[in-house]
């Protein structure tokens, strides 16, 4: 091949257009996960699923899609190239929020009717354990190295720090009412818990179980109650953390360093659970009531639109 053959060949491959990446949204009361342009946000497809399906996770590779069918008592695994569901894995009840370890082999599973924490192996499709935690176990996060899991417990108002090889809880720590959600640092320093009846986010450091800072969200003209703290994104450069606040209509920004409160975004009704894309450029909301998803421009901390999917959208997620 000639060099200005060659030379040809590279430039066109810098000038291909790199493709388009895909919003993923479970719709509660649709039994349904929507499938959007992560770019334009024009739809693409609907696939039906179990009943009430409300997390999901993504696996590391982003070519699975897990989703927690909750009513229909087991996880289903969506292709996100051909958009087909593939597999069905076992779960024990009421299967909510989950993450998946950093290999990509065990999703660790909260069951919120029986106070239980599911490990599920991926490859087998079986549950192979099962933790005891506290009561109403929700928010579920695998630290960065894959050696501790996080889960939050409704009732009980805690956070249990699990030790992955032994499966045993090696801490607890007592947060804010009824959290939600929990995420790791980047570097794998800290947590961040919510607490949706609390109103507020617990940031809590990984080795001493200690909570660093509670942050609360005031915000002029709105009830305390409707401020209810439940999804997170936090940026992997350490910069600024995501807050869903719920009934509020608002993700709170915050500065992961400060944990000062820069800004509050106006989005949809009841907004539940946020993901990035993959250069976090951008930040897609879950509303749950309004029955859409709005797109953020993190670098101009502006809503730039929003669009409608099925009725109450509850998890997100952005793949390749």
């Amino acid at each position: 091949m000639s060099r200005k053959m060659m030379l040809g060949l590279c430039l066109l491959a810098l000038a291909a257009p790199a493709a388009a990446e895909k919003l993923f949204v479970s719709n509660e009361k649709d039994n349904s996960v929507t499938v959007l342009d992560a770019d334009s946000l024009a739809p693409i497809a609907t696939i039906k699923t179990g009943t009430r399906p409300r997390g999901i996770v993504l696996s590391p590779d982003k070519k699975s899609l897990f989703i927690c069918a909750s009513d229909s008592n087991h996880i289903e695994v969506l292709d996100t190239q051909s958009l087909k569901i593939v597999r069905t894995l076992a779960s024990n009840p009421d299967p909510e929020l989950f993450d998946i370890d950093p290999a990509g082999k065990t999703l660790y599973v909260a069951n919120e009717n029986d106070n239980m924490v599911s490990i599920v192996d991926v490859a087998g499709g079986g549950v192979t354990g099962e933790i005891p935690v506290g009561v109403e176990p929700e928010g579920m996060a695998v630290s960065p190295d894959g050696k501790v899991l996080v889960n939050t417990s409704e009732t009980t108002s805690m956070a249990h720090f699990i030790d992955i090889a032994s499966h045993q809880v090696a801490g607890s720590v007592l947060v804010g009412s009824r959290p939600r959600f929990a995420e790791w640092t980047a570097d794998g320093s800290k947590v961040w818990v919510s607490s949706e009846v609390g109103g507020s986010v617990a940031i809590i450091d990984a080795a001493t179980h200690k909570v660093l800072q509670t942050i609360k969200f005031p915000i002029p003209g709105i009830p305390a109650g409707q401020v209810q703290a439940v999804g997170m994104a936090l940026s992997k450069d350490g910069s600024l953390a995501f807050i869903a606040l719920g009934p509020a209509n608002r993700v709170a920004v915050v500065d992961q360093k400060t944990y000062e409160v820069k800004k509050y975004l106006l989005v949809g009704q009841r907004v539940w659970h946020l993901a990035f894309n993959g250069d976090e450029s951008k930040l897609y909301t879950a509303n749950g009531v309004s029955n859409d998803v709005s797109m953020i421009d993190v670098k101009a901390l502006k809503v730039i639109k929003s669009v409608p999917v099925g009725r109450a959208p509850w998890g997100v997620a952005v793949a390749p």
